[in-house]
This record gives C-alpha cells, sequence and structure tokens, in this order.
C-alpha cells in the first residue's frame, strides 16, 4: 500500500491555523493512510504547538483503523478519520506557546502522558497542539525511542495502582499473559516492584525471548497444555497476575492459575467465566483505572531510574511517509511497535 498527496484533509479546516504547510497522515477510508498536507495548528489557550521528534505506533489502536473496527465495543470508525489519528504516544520540543501558558517555554523537551482523544488531530504529523496539562518536561537527553511510549507505561501503571490496592507485589510470584508492548512494560514493572518471580506467557517465541531479555524468569507458550500445568490450589500456582491481550481464553487461562488478583489491562471484549471456585478462595478479578498523571509521574520516574525500557519494544525507526509500512509490519508481527520521525 502506497502513500498519494492530497492538497488537504477533508472536513477539518476550521480545526487549523492558515499559512505554513505541514505534513500529517490521514486515514482516508478503511484501509488507506495517505500523506496529506495541512495548515500549520495554532495552539489556542492554555496550549502549545508542539514539534514531533518521534511517535509510536499504538499496535491494536492503529491496526483496528485500518480495519475500520473501532477500539470500543460496540463503537464505529467513521472516514476520512481525524488527522494525524490514532498517533498519541509522542514526544518532541515546544515551539509556540498559547496564551496563559506556565508551565513550558519554547525550547522545553516534552512528552505526552495521555491520549487526546479522536476528536482533535493526532501525532502522526510533524506538528500537533498539545494541552499543557496533557504533557510532561523530559530530559533532552532522551531519544524518541526511549519515552515517546510513556503513554502506554502510564497505562500499564495504572493497573499496578490498582494491584497494589488489593495485594502487596514485593516477594510475590507474577504472571503476565500477552507479550505485546503492555506485556513487555507489565514485566519490567513487575520486577521494579519486588515480584520474587516473573512469568512470562505468549506463543510467539520471538516475544518470548524479548521478554526474557527484559527480566522475565520464564518464559512460556500457554498452547503447550505441559508448560504451566499447575492450577490456583497448588504451591506452583501464581499470586498475582496481569491479563494484556483482553481476551476471554488468556483471562481464564490466568484465572486457574492465579491464588490472589488477576488484572485486566487488555480492553474487554467477552465475558469470562468467575465461578464459584474462584469466589471460594478469594480471587480478586480487577478491571482497569483512569488514566491519571501521577501515573505517568510515576512511569517517567521508572524509565529515568532505568528500571523501565520503552527503546526495546521500537522493532524498527522510519520516516513518517513510511506508516503504511510500518503497520504492515505490525500486522505480520514482525514489530512489536515501530516509531516514526516526521
Amino acid at each position: 500500500m502506497g502513500f498519494g498527496r492530497v492538497e488537504k484533509g477533508t472536513g477539518f479546516g476550521s480545526c487549523f491555523g492558515l499559512g505554513v504547510i505541514m505534513k500529517a497522515i490521514q486515514y482516508l477510508e478503511k484501509g488507506r493512510p495517505e500523506v496529506v498536507d495541512l495548515p500549520m495548528p495554532v495552539p489556542g489557550k492554555g496550549q502549545v504547538l508542539m514539534k514531533i521528534h518521534g511517535v509510536a505506533t499504538c499496535p491494536h489502536w492503529d491496526l483496528h483503523i485500518n480495519d475500520g473496527v473501532s477500539m470500543v465495543p460496540g463503537g464505529t470508525v467513521e472516514y476520512p478519520y481525524m488527522p494525524g489519528q490514532p498517533g498519541h504516544e509522542a514526544m518532541g520540543e515546544v515551539v509556540a506557546l498559547g496564551p496563559g501558558v506556565e508551565q513550558f517555554a519554547v525550547g522545553s523537551k516534552v512528552v505526552l502522558w495521555q491520549d487526546q482523544a479522536g476528536v482533535t488531530q493526532g501525532c502522526y504529523a510533524e506538528y500537533v497542539v498539545a494541552d499543557e496539562g496533557n504533557l510532561l518536561a523530559i530530559p533532552v537527553s532522551f531519544a524518541p525511542e526511549e519515552v515517546a511510549s510513556l503513554e502506554l507505561a502510564m497505562c500499564v501503571q495504572v493497573s499496578f495502582d490498582q494491584i497494589a490496592n488489593v495485594k502487596s507485589i514485593e516477594g510475590k510470584r507474577f504472571a503476565v499473559s500477552g507479550l505485546g508492548p503492555a506485556g513487555l512494560v507489565a514485566i519490567q514493572l513487575a520486577k521494579a516492584y519486588g515480584a520474587s518471580e516473573v512469568i512470562a506467557f505468549d506463543p510467539v517465541e520471538s516475544r518470548r525471548e524479548l521478554a526474557t531479555e527484559l527480566g522475565a524468569d520464564r518464559v512460556l507458550d500457554p498452547t503447550d497444555e505441559e508448560a504451566f500445568p499447575h492450577n490456583r490450589f497448588s504451591p506452583e500456582a501464581v499470586d498475582l497476575a496481569i491479563d494484556c491481550t483482553g481476551l476471554k481464553v488468556s483471562i481464564e487461562y490466568l484465572m486457574h492459575r492465579t491464588a490472589e488478583v488477576v488484572a485486566l489491562f487488555g480492553v474487554l471484549r467477552d465475558e469470562v467465566n468467575f465461578g464459584f471456585m474462584h469466589w471460594c478462595r478469594g480471587l480478586h478479578l480487577i478491571g482497569y483505572g483512569a488514566h491519571n498523571k501521577t501515573a505517568a509521574e510515576t512511569a517517567l520516574a521508572h524509565i529515568s531510574a532505568g528500571t523501565l525500557k520503552l527503546a526495546p519494544l521500537i522493532t524498527k525507526t522510519l520516516p513518517l511517509d513510511r506508516y503504511a509500512e510500518g503497520v504492515a509490519l505490525l500486522r505480520e508481527q514482525k514489530a512489536i511497535k515501530v516509531c516514526f520521525t516526521p
């Protein structure tokens, strides 16, 4: 799938200022991302104009939008999609200030800590307008691959906060199911919070190998019935677990092998079976919490301390006009994440 050229994004002219033209990616229809020319956005009150240095894929989101499927169960996707979306894991430099901005100056290096949603221009672009409250300052030494995916790290940190509200992680045996980007972050956070052993599950061998490099003590194929045959009643059961797939089969696999807490990080699309044998042993099945700046700051502290490494999740770095190539790598499971440099 190649890129064409479009003079302007359809239907979004009022979102942008006039004058200098910049480039962005826009899904004009299902399966058709194009390079488009757009007027440079202008920051409003409490906003900054951010020059994107690097923006990382959110694989499920990119693939869903490419395929015309909503990330939210029951939702719909309309085209042409908002320019720059679904790009949201981005870092860069403040190049202009809107009225009332107090936290940043021109030249500040920043990273988005939360998605600004699909109603505004996204970060698959040369520039983006961001609310100052959605940004965190970062050291100038950080490369895009090291920090662009802070928003993902924040999301996973939210689940760890949920677990910690129920049970301490320190000294516990911890399982992670699904070794995509979130699962690979979860392995590192579990180790950072003092888990005595981290066991990682994924059917893809290359992902199990990367999980080992990032600190997993054991990596297993859940499709192998003998890989981890224990149940929640046995001494070999794990204490805590996080599912990063959202799949019924994965969640129930963990529920059968976990004694205390199973946290659901992946987007849940099907009902799961929680029965008498889970109830009588006091298994906690916990959902997701709210995105928050404290979780982002905690994740950034882990990155700064070296206890969380995001760069190994970036399989390939490409220029923005090769976006379609990056999506193909995700689909073929030849990349964990792709970082684009406008």
